[in-house]
C-alpha cells in the first residue's frame, strides 16, 4: 500500500510542478490556441524541462508558464513556415515550366504592348516605363521631365487605358 502512495505522490522539484498545475497549464495552452494539441504540448513541455539540467529556480511555477509559452510560440512559428513552403512549392510547381506554346503567345502579346508604348509618344512612353518598370515616383519623374504631376497621371492614364484595351483584344482571342 505505501508503494502505491509512493508512485501517486508527486515528484520534487520542476516535475512536481507540472503535475500540481496540469490543468490549469492545459487551459493556458488552450487559451493560447493550442486547440487539440494542448495535452501533446503538455507532454513535449514535460519532456523538454524534465530533460533540462537541474538546478534551482527562482520561481519554478514562473518558469514553467514562460517555457509553456515559447512551446505554443515554436509551434506557431513552425506551423507558419511549413505553410509558407507549402505555398512557395505550390507556386513554383504549378508554374514551373509553361506550355511551349503558352510562352510563346506571351512573348508575341510582350511585343505588342512594347509596340502599343512606344506608340503613345516618347514622353508618355518614358514617364509609363519609369513609374512601372523603374519604380519611380511620379513626382520625380515630374520633376527629371520638367512637367507637371497632373501630366505625369494624365500620361500614365492613357498608358493603363491603352493597356486594358489590348487586355480586352488578347482576351477576345
Amino acid at each position: 500500500m505505501n508503494d502505491a502512495k509512493e508512485r501517486m505522490a508527486p515528484s520534487q522539484g520542476i516535475e512536481g510542478m507540472l503535475l500540481a498545475n496540469r490543468d490549469r497549464l492545459i487551459r493556458f495552452l488552450l487559451a493560447r490556441g493550442a486547440g487539440e494539441a494542448a495535452e501533446d504540448m503538455f507532454q513535449e513541455l514535460w519532456l523538454r524541462l524534465s530533460a533540462r539540467p537541474g538546478g534551482p529556480i527562482a520561481d519554478p511555477l514562473s518558469y514553467i508558464y514562460r517555457a509553456a509559452n515559447n512551446l505554443v510560440l515554436d509551434r506557431y512559428r513552425s506551423a507558419r513556415q511549413a505553410g509558407l513552403r507549402e505555398q512557395d512549392w505550390g507556386a513554383v510547381s504549378v508554374g514551373a515550366e509553361p506550355a511551349v506554346d503558352q510562352a510563346l503567345i506571351s512573348r508575341e502579346q510582350l511585343i505588342h504592348v512594347d509596340v502599343a508604348i512606344d506608340a503613345l509618344g516618347e514622353r508618355c512612353a518614358r514617364i509609363f516605363r519609369s513609374f512601372r518598370l523603374e519604380g519611380k515616383s511620379q513626382r520625380i519623374i515630374a520633376a527629371e521631365l520638367g512637367v507637371s504631376l497632373s501630366t505625369v497621371e494624365s500620361d500614365l492614364r492613357k498608358a493603363y487605358d491603352m493597356l486594358a484595351a489590348l487586355r480586352r483584344q488578347f482576351d477576345e482571342q
